[in-house]
């Protein structure tokens, strides 16, 4: 999937190229309204960005977790060399201490993170600062048509660029769990 940024100052047009996108077929969970103003963009009934997206903690608490791992394993290696693990107590101590330095540092990443704006939106937070909203949808290949003939429609839309996409398999999860949700 391909992702698409544009920015926009009007909101009542997100409005329309969002309605228009959803009639050619593209779903409400690949196209997303990043906003300083959330009220406003709820009012548009526009889909926003979840406010955890918005913070770097998935990205941060990635890197926590790689590097609790490092660590677990120089943990685990350090007994197992030293022969610590020879004891009474065995891998048991040594096992909860690893575990336990993975656990801190994946806590510690996400906790970093939640500082942080997200690491893909920095670009844009000029942009965020002056009012305006970035508007962005994650295509498929056989879709980058429809979206280029519902832009073109729309000259107030400015493109501010590509980027990598959610995964297609989050988008068909989250596709079938607001489904699911609307049986219930």
């Amino acid at each position: 999937m391909n992702r698409h940024y544009y920015i926009s100052e009007n909101l009542d047009d997100l409005e329309r190229v969002e309605r228009e996108l959803e009639a050619s077929g593209i779903s409400t969970d690949q196209i997303h309204v990043l906003s300083e103003n959330d009220a406003e963009v709820e009012q548009h009934h526009l889909h926003d960005v979840p406010s955890l997206m918005k913070k770097d903690v998935v990205n941060t608490g990635m890197r926590g977790v790689a590097i609790g791992v490092g660590l677990a394993i120089l943990v685990l290696a350090v007994a197992y060399s030293n022969g610590w693990t020879d004891s009474a107590a065995g891998w048991t101590p040594f096992l909860f201490l690893a575990v336990v330095a993975l656990g801190f540092c994946a806590w510690e990443g996400g906790f970093l993170g939640i500082q942080q704006p997200n690491s893909y939106f920095k670009r844009f937070e000029s942009q965020l600062h002056e009012g305006k909203h970035v508007f962005f949808v994650d295509v498929e290949d056989n879709q980058e048509e429809v979206l280029t003939r519902v832009v073109g429609h729309h000259p107030m839309l400015q493109m501010a660029g590509t980027g990598e996409a959610s995964p297609h398999w989050l988008v068909t999860w989250q596709q079938r769990w607001r489904a699911f949700r609307r049986m219930i």
